[in-house]
């Protein structure tokens, strides 16, 4: 295993983090060069919760390559980004479809195939949440924007909405959240979410129009700690203690005995 960090005599656990593509041009400063990024919000909610990160750039990988890479850490977060493509699903493409990026996809299904067959601790966001899913053979709900009868969850380059999201009784995430029933204000950006779900994987929360907003693997056998969550706790967890604590708990099932 590769060393880690200390900090007042506690070891700080390695957590990976999928990180963006951004191409030539779309990094102010760096022109002529692709670029792999992490928005801070993330880094800074780990840090709080005293892990220390290590990013994994988007690239074609095997599935051997996805092993070798959640060997060297404690935890994973797969992130959020752009649309996980729908022939990975078996879909077709709607017409709103976007940032599709075949290297984000290759990494990330294989990373979370890699977590789930380990046991390896992980926190998956947004599109997070999404890969996940697929990745256990699940389906995406292509475009909610508009749709009669949903809430505003937000749409990628237009803006974010803030919304509750109510929790299932005695579910992993209520547990995370000591037993709330309800996270208010959630922060929201998302045009999709989990249509039919992934094999052992149960929704652990909604908001109020029936979108699925958290998913987690099923209490009939013995699991490993797992969440995968819609909105987006780093954007408000350096100020709401809630959102946070699903990095804190996140960290805290990663450090070694």
């Amino acid at each position: 295993m590769v060393s880690r960090g200390q900090t007042g005599g506690m070891v700080r656990p390695l957590i990976g983090m999928s990180a963006r593509p951004r191409n030539a041009g779309e990094v102010s400063g760096w022109p002529e060069t692709d670029a792999a990024v992490m928005q801070r919000t993330y880094l800074n909610a780990v840090w709080r919760a005293g892990g220390i990160e290590a990013l994994f750039a988007p690239r074609m990988v095997s599935d051997a390559d996805a092993d070798a890479m959640v060997a060297r850490v404690d935890g994973l977060v797969l992130v959020g980004g752009g649309d996980v493509d729908p022939a990975l699903y078996g879909a077709e493409p709607h017409e709103h479809v976007y940032g599709v990026f075949a290297e984000s996809d290759s990494l990330e299904l294989a990373l979370a195939r890699a977590a789930v067959k380990v046991g390896l601790p992980l926190l998956a966001v947004c599109r997070g949440m999404q890969v996940l899913n697929v990745a256990l053979g699940g389906t995406l709900d292509q475009h909610l924007t508009g749709r009669p009868g949903l809430l505003d969850h937000g749409q990628p380059g237009t803006g974010f909405a803030l919304h509750d999201v109510i929790i299932e009784p005695g579910s992993l995430l209520a547990k995370t959240q000591g037993g709330a029933g309800v996270i208010e204000n959630c922060w929201s950006y998302h045009h999709q979410a989990v249509d039919l779900l992934g094999d052992g994987l149960v929704v652990s929360a909604r908001s109020s129009d029936g979108v699925v907003e958290a998913i987690e693997f099923d209490g009939s056998a013995d699991r490993p700690w797992m969440l995968g969550i819609q909105w987006h706790p780093e954007r408000r967890a350096s100020t709401d203690a809630a959102h946070q604590q699903f990095f804190d708990e996140l960290v805290r099932q990663s450090a070694r005995p």
